[in-house]
This record gives structure tokens, sequence and C-alpha cells, in this order.
């Protein structure tokens, strides 16, 4: 290919890579821009951490011819959820059954979607990959978008009709461009970490309030070819939120007495916690861009959105990006309109804005009602738990929010 495409897609983590599987029968001249080699041990995209994924995400791999790529690898079923208040009688419980399906999401390590989704960008014939590449400007008029990168040595610059910025929560193409930005902060960290306790997960999921936030635990069964494989169904992905300035204490707690803080918070639901691996921690808050369509560029994923991790829904909310994307402008390439335009993007910003409201409404919402610790709020939310629980169709509209499948 030259120097010009119909779509650029700035970088190759997991949401831009999927959208170029996704468009790889649309036609349109596409190239990919990474910075990190896409099989380099240190791509960020494809590390040791748990994602969640719902049913719904499990619809838009199969859709895209990933997802028997990624079961191969090793994905674990959530067949049951257990939502809780610590010291407190609400309780909400989700099951796969009452759904119909074989399961409620999945736990994916994202080295195992790197695993599915990497190898194969080399082999589509309509893309061409710039990785690793670095990008250093990018200009945007009427006619078209102008990217200039630092590719095997050398400067190129590139145009295209259409660019989508899929570089993550520090997009590089966000800022360059000036993007307005909405944020919000919960002075929230999550600590990140597997256990290993001594009873088998059963693909139950246990998503538990605290004084300081969400406590997620879920199940996690590692890969035979992943450190942990041992551990078979005793192995758990753990994501706790703490206020900001415990982050630091916690995470320079030894082995048992971090173990012993968790078992606390979490008591015994999932047995005797026996292990946990080093911690991580990220920051948490909300960030969104105020117009993520603009002509000749669209922001996708984590470049679009940055939400709070309980509910399990900041990828699964990229990758409906993703799929509504590729919906839009493969039926732009049809009518012979131009991917760039307006006129295109429209439908992706329309289509995209009521999940929007919707997902960033109810993870902030339980964010902070959870986390309050005002009597009054503390009794209704408990009493909403057990209406929710007890009432069938109250319950499934939660259940298919989980899911990833309510709106059009």
């Amino acid at each position: 290919m030259n120097g010009e495409f119909d779509l650029l897609i700035v970088g190759g983590g997991m949401v831009g890579a999927s959208l170029a599987h996704a468009l790889k029968h649309s036609g349109l001249r596409i190239g990919l821009i990474e910075a990190v080699p896409l099989h380099d041990d240190s791509q960020p995209s494809y590390d040791a951490r748990a994602i969640a994924l719902s049913w719904g995400a499990r619809r838009i791999f199969e859709g895209i011819g990933i997802w028997e790529a990624m079961a191969q690898e090793g994905v674990t079923p959530i067949r049951t959820i257990k939502v809780s208040d610590r010291g407190h009688f609400g309780a909400v419980r989700m099951n796969a059954a009452e759904e119909g399906v074989d399961a409620l999401g999945y736990v994916a390590e994202a080295a195992v979607i790197g695993r599915a989704l990497a190898p194969g960008l080399a082999d589509l014939s309509n893309v061409e990959l710039f990785c690793p590449a670095k990008l250093t400007d990018i200009v945007i008029d009427e006619a078209a978008a102008r990217v200039t990168i630092e590719h095997e040595g050398s400067v190129r610059e590139l145009s295209a009709r259409l660019v989508v910025a899929a570089d993550g929560g520090r997009s590089t193409v966000r800022e360059r461009l000036g993007a307005n930005t909405f944020s919000l902060g919960y002075g929230q960290t999550a600590i990140i970490a597997s256990v290993v306790s001594d009873h088998p997960h059963a693909n139950i999921a246990y998503e538990r309030f605290t004084e300081s936030g969400p406590l997620a635990l879920l199940p996690n069964t590692a890969p035979s070819w992943m450190t942990g494989a041992e551990d078979g169904e005793r192995r758990w992905s753990l994501v706790w939120t703490v206020h900001d300035h415990e982050v630091e204490e916690h995470l320079a707690l030894d082995d048992a007495a971090f173990i012993a803080r968790l078992q606390k918070r979490l008591g015994r639901r999932a047995g005797k916690v026996l292990s946990a691996s080093p911690r991580s921690s990220y920051p948490l808050g909300l960030k969104f861009v105020r117009d993520h369509v603009r002509p000749r560029l669209a922001f996708i994923g984590n470049a679009a959105h940055l939400i709070h991790p309980v509910g399990g829904q900041g990828f699964n909310l990229g990758l409906r990006d993703v799929a509504v994307l590729a919906e839009v402008l493969v039926d732009a390439a049809r009518a012979g309109n131009d991917p760039g335009s307006m006129e295109s993007l429209r439908g992706y910003a329309r289509w995209r804005r009521s999940d929007y409201l919707r997902v960033m409404g109810f993870t902030d919402g339980l964010a902070r009602t959870f986390s309050s610790d005002f009597l009054p709020l503390v009794v209704a939310r408990n009493i909403g738990m057990v209406a929710l629980d007890m009432l069938p169709p109250a319950r499934r509209l939660l259940t298919r929010q989980a899911m990833g499948v309510n709106g059009r």
C-alpha cells in the first residue's frame, strides 16, 4: 500500500486490533499504527490483567471470528454473580440458567485476548501494519487527516479519510488535538492481584461493596501455558478498591498481612485465601470525550471513555464501540459514502450515546452510592438490593446490563 488510506487506526491494543479484524472483509484500505511490537513482552495491552468479558462481548468476538481462538487459549465462564454489601443484609444473585445461556460472561487474561488477536493482524490483506511506530503529529482538514509517524528509523506521512483513536486512556491523538473531555475523581484506587483459595471457584463471581469501595473476586482458571495453571479452579482475580491514601499501606503489606486483611473484607464466601500474587494498582476516575466524533476523526475504547471498574463494564463498552463503528463504516462503504464525513459518523455517535450514558450512570451511581456510610442511604440501597433479588423482572434488567445486551 502507499501512504493513503481509507482508515488509520491509531493503537493496536485490544480495541484497535479488534476493529481491524472486524473490518477485514470491508474492502477499506486500513493502516494500523502501534507504538509497541505486537509480540513484545512489554506490550501493555496484552499483559497479565484479567479482563471481564460480557456475554455480549462473546457475541461480538464470534462475529469477527476471534472467539474460537480465545476459547482454545483459555477463558473462564461466569455462571453466577453474587452481589453483597459488607456488614448489611442486602444481596442480589444472578445466574446464567435464568437467562438460558451458558454463561453471564467470562474472565480472560489480557494475554489470552492478545494471542487471539495479534498474530492474525499481519495476515489481513487490507491492513498495513506500522509497528512499532510513534505518532508525532496529526493535522485534520476538510479533505483528509494527515498523520506523521516515526517508523523503521524514518519519518513517514500518511493520510486517511478517517482516523480512529484507539490509543487508550492516555491517548496521544486526544491530547494533540486538544479534545474536550469531562473528568471526575473518586478518591479511589484499584489494587489488582491473583489469589488462590482452598475452595474451587465453581464459576461464581463475587462483587462485595465495602466502605472503601467495591471488591470483586472473579473466577480465573489460568491457561495451561501460564503461571498459576497448577492452581486450577482455586485461582481468582482480585480487584480491590481502596481509598487513595490507603494504597501505599496495602501495597507494602507482606503476603500474610494482605491476605488477612482481604479475608476480613471478603468473609468466607470463596473459602480460605491461601496465597496472593504480587500486587499492582491504578487510580480510578470517570473521563470521557465530549465529542467522540468530528469530521475525519472518531474515538473508541479508553481513548473515548474511562469508567469505574465496578460491574466489569470498561472493555465491554469499548468492544461495543468497535462493533457499532465497524457496522457504520461497512454500510458507508457499500453506499459509496465517505467514511470520514459527519454524515457517516453521526450514525455511530447517535447509536453509542445511549449506551455511554446508561453505563456511565450505572457505574458512577454504584461507585458513589455504595461508598457512602450515610445511614438512610445504606438502608435504602439494601432494601433496593433485596427487592431486586425478589423481583425477577427487575433482576433480569440488572442481569442483562451485566451481560452487555441491554439496548440496541
